[in-house]
């Protein structure tokens, strides 16, 4: 298969008017597979799709339901399902059609979402650490601190601070200058993907990469172990062992769900640090590891671990 390129200007440098559009890539030397490979990724896009969705409406059709633990675990939907309807359209193209390009404005608008979802995860993660904590250690006060407002006031915090913090990584990026390569290494647009294409100093991006790196993931992550360390150190003053695992269980789904966002993230990015020497196909599958296994798991999680909402469901399925 050709690899599309464009013709550089003097000096061999275009800037961002010149460079038209990029290409996906899927598996490399798999092409003609593609078509039987999308069956996979059709099956868990609808299973992310499907199972997300039921999860919101059993949140709104049920108003025992509207506490803060499931409006925040609505709101974990909701960036699933963004992420799905961000990421669905060009993998699907590229392994349905072969149709392998994007325009440069169209990739730079989607890179912007998938990493405000997925920004948005993160926060959402921590706001359900936080939940816990109030709910175990202080019960008795647990809808006076998180009421409607204190939810909504803090859910719209964490969705404003990933559209704004992100803001100047597009903007960067249009002031960078870009060579005849203009190949991408996912079926997606992510932030490192494209500024390695560059042929122009991108420290300023990769710093600043860096930076909402640590100032959103990194510091949400260090909240929600504190978090747990606090919960542990509640649960363990609890003279009752039955009362210790009854507090613990109400914690299972949530922990599962952090863990099914962050270790796919620190294996995507101890693969990309540490990994250069391996197949570009391991690259590849962590890469959709990273981008489908929390929006199809985490809805299947909560679902069996969460009583209420299976007992809701279970309900509304007999109504019908």
């Amino acid at each position: 298969m050709k690899f599309k390129y464009y013709n550089t200007p003097i000096l061999g440098l275009s800037n961002n008017s010149d460079l038209q559009s990029l290409l996906l890539s899927g598996f490399s030397g798999l092409e003609a597979y593609h078509p039987q490979i999308s069956i996979l990724f059709c099956v868990l896009y609808l299973i992310a799709i499907t199972s997300n969705s039921i999860i919101l409406v059993v949140i709104c059709l049920e108003e025992s339901l509207h506490e803060p633990m499931y409006l925040f675990l609505s709101m974990l939907a909701v960036s699933d399902l963004g992420l799905c309807a961000t990421t669905l359209p060009t993998i699907l193209k590229l392994f349905w059609f072969n149709s392998r390009e994007i325009h440069f404005d169209a990739c730079l608008t989607q890179m912007y979402f998938i990493h405000i979802f997925s920004m948005m995860e993160s926060g959402i993660l921590l706001i359900m650490a936080f939940d816990r904590y109030v709910a175990i250690s202080n019960p008795l006060r647990y809808t006076v601190i998180l009421s409607s407002s204190t939810v909504v006031k803090i859910s719209v915090g964490f969705v404003l601070r990933a559209i704004i913090i992100l803001i100047p990584a597009p903007v960067l990026i249009k002031q960078l200058k870009f060579c005849e390569a203009n190949v991408l290494s996912h079926s997606y647009c992510l932030h490192p993907d494209i500024i390695k294409l560059s042929c122009s100093d991108h420290r300023i991006n990769s710093f600043l990469g860096l930076i909402v790196i640590i100032i959103t993931f990194g510091f949400d992550s260090v909240l929600i172990l504190l978090s747990y360390v606090k919960i542990l150190a509640t649960v363990l003053s609890i003279a009752s062992q039955e009362e210790r695992l009854k507090a613990l269980n109400t914690c299972v789904s949530h922990i599962c769900a952090v863990l099914l966002v962050y270790v796919p993230m620190l294996g995507v990015s101890i693969i990309h640090r540490f990994g250069k020497n391996l197949p570009s196909l391991v690259h590849v599958i962590m890469g959709y590891v990273y981008l489908l296994v929390p929006p199809v798991f985490n809805p299947v999680i909560y679902c069996i671990k969460t009583h209420q909402i299976r007992i809701r469901l279970l309900n509304i399925f007999k109504r019908t």
